[in-house]
């Protein structure tokens, strides 16, 4: 198809290439936010903060300070990639027999404790170059001054009551008492008094003071489990990386509790086909891709979790011999009903703690996110996601701060032996994996490659995959690789939001043709057509060009912006 902007394979925009830096995130007041850090001298990292701020007022449908998160930050001369988990807790309070009758999915009790503000500022103090002020004064502005609501801010908006009814959410919402319509301006001022306080007594104040006091307060008013032991025991954790190689290139990924390893395993069961001879698109190489996919979904499904909790196998998961084996399993011309977890564990070098358990050992998701990357003048870049999990999270704004709560509960397991069983103080399975590859290890001076991620829960690591095989097995550009039709594969069972309950089912972009689809459907794949822009996810991405340019690209499937200078 021929495109205004394709050379490889169709695109409807332009590359966007910078010489000095580039931002990619979910919406474009929040790409201007991180544009304007870079070009008063900030470095990556002070971008992602001012980013990371001003999403809760510009993307409030995805994510917001009393949200989770993971960065992936990678700090050029000192040849470092380190991940800022800032995923929270469940509440000590929470366990299964208090959520005997269900996990719900909106209000109070559907709130676990915040992380992603402790991970932001902790990447501050550790690599940023400006004030903290600075980093969060454009968030406080687009507070202040208002950002304009989306139609498909709207859209979402329309379908959750709660935004529009509960008082603290309906003054941000629908401040008239009607729903806020395209192009109207929606302000937070009490979230703008929030984020002053961060800027002027840092992590402190949201954890140990007033902010911590005004959640805590509120929860135990609308009957709620948060307590102030809650916010005063969590610490965002500095976690190494894990990785694998790709073609000859380093993947990196973040480790457990995100579900980063299902790329690379993926991307290891991948590379024993010759993904660029089976053709872009082509029903064969989709066949292979979704049963990938669908193993290293069953290896998830058994041994992930909070490690600080659960034994998980990451080096057998990981291992290049053990995908030989699980590779095996594929049959290229049919689709493999139900899928059985491997045995990692042989692999692995060592037993889990508690032999014979599912997961390796207990001590005792439609979902919404966003994605942001940045890369800097020094070579330096952060790759992050944020999320309150479902749309608008809870749906309750804390009265008094602004901020929407998460509602992060909805994605526990209440069955007993679980890897991810809800545990009180325990970190729930995460879907965010912040993605960089580099054309060698990063700590040997490999250089930077691409940085890349999207929201979407389950779909994140099966998009993720499809970027890279676009990029590296077909040369397209990060344009080409994100405008391309798009699939998405759910397994049955194995959906990351509770009740977990789903069946088996595949949705392909119409772009990929009626043969394509059909072929899928010859191979016993669950497929039907969706619109031709109706697939999931909203990628982004930076890629570090030959020259050293910097090549950015955002979603048409949402309100992104790639900004460059």
């Amino acid at each position: 198809m021929e495109t205004p902007a394709g050379i490889n394979a169709a695109a409807w925009e332009q590359v966007r290439m910078g010489a000095q830096g580039a931002v990619v995130t979910n919406h474009p007041l929040s790409s201007l936010a991180g544009m304007r850090i870079l070009t008063n001298g900030g470095n990556a990292v002070d971008a992602a903060v001012a980013i990371g701020f001003a999403l809760g007022v510009t993307e409030p449908q995805g994510s917001g300070i009393a949200s989770d998160g993971f960065l992936m930050v990678h700090m050029k001369e000192e040849r470092s990639v380190s991940i800022a988990n800032g995923t929270g807790t469940a509440p000590l309070g929470a366990t299964p027999e208090r959520f005997a009758g269900g996990i719900v999915d909106s209000g109070i009790l559907s709130v676990s404790v915040p992380g992603v503000c402790d991970a932001l500022l902790a990447a501050h103090d550790r690599h940023g170059r400006l004030p903290l002020a600075d980093c969060i004064q454009p968030a406080i502005e687009l507070c202040l001054e208002g950002v304009p609501q989306s139609h498909f801010q709207c859209r979402l908006a329309a379908s959750h009551d709660l935004l529009h009814s509960f008082p603290a959410s309906a003054a941000i919402f629908a401040p008239d008492g009607v729903p806020l319509q395209p192009g109207q301006i929606r302000r937070n001022p009490d979230l703008a008094k929030t984020y002053r306080l961060i800027a002027e007594h840092g992590r402190d104040v949201f954890y140990e003071g007033p902010l911590a006091d005004g959640i805590v307060a509120f929860s135990e008013q609308a009957g709620g489990l948060l307590t102030k032991e809650d916010f005063t025991a969590f610490r965002m954790q500095w976690q190494e990386p894990i990785s694998t190689t790709y073609r000859g290139r380093t993947v990196y990924e973040a480790p457990p509790n995100s579900s980063g390893h299902v790329l690379l395993q993926e991307l290891n069961l991948i590379e024993h086909f010759d993904m660029a001879a089976l053709g872009l698109h082509s029903a064969e190489a989709i066949h292979v891709m979704a049963e990938a996919k669908k193993l290293a979904f069953a290896d998830r499904e058994a041994y992930l979790g909070d490690p600080d909790f659960v034994d998980v196998p990451i080096e057998g998961l990981l291992s290049k011999e053990y995908a030989a084996e699980r590779g095996r399993l594929i049959d290229p011309e049919r689709a493999a009903g139900k899928v059985a977890a491997g045995d990692p564990w042989a692999f692995q070098g060592a037993a889990p703690r508690s032999a014979g358990a599912p997961g390796g050992g207990l001590r005792e998701t439609r979902s919404e996110t966003t994605h942001y990357c940045v890369v800097d003048r020094w070579g330096n870049a952060v790759d992050g996601l944020q999320s309150l999990s479902g749309h608008f999270g809870s749906q309750v704004v804390c009265p008094g701060t602004g901020m929407l709560l998460n509602n992060r509960m909805n994605y526990w397991h209440l069955d007993a032996g679980h890897p991810d069983l809800l545990t009180p103080g325990k970190r729930v399975r995460h879907t965010m994996n912040p993605v960089m590859v580099f054309d060698g290890p990063a700590e040997e001076g490999g250089a930077l490659n691409l940085c890349c991620g999207t929201p979407g829960a389950d779909m994140q690591v099966q998009v993720n995959m499809q970027l890279i095989s676009a990029i590296y097995d077909h040369g397209l550009s990060v344009t080409e690789a994100i405008h391309a039709p798009r699939w998405t594969h759910m397994q049955a069972g194995m959906s990351s939001k509770y009740p977990h309950e789903n069946k088996d089912d595949m949705t392909a972009e119409s772009r990929f043709g009626e043969d394509v689809l059909a072929d899928l459907g010859a191979r016993g794949q669950p497929v039907r057509a969706v619109g031709p822009w109706g697939g999931g996810a909203s990628a982004g991405a930076i890629q570090v060009g030959a020259f050293g340019s910097y090549l950015a690209a955002s979603d048409p499937r949402r309100d992104g912006q790639a900004l460059v200078f």
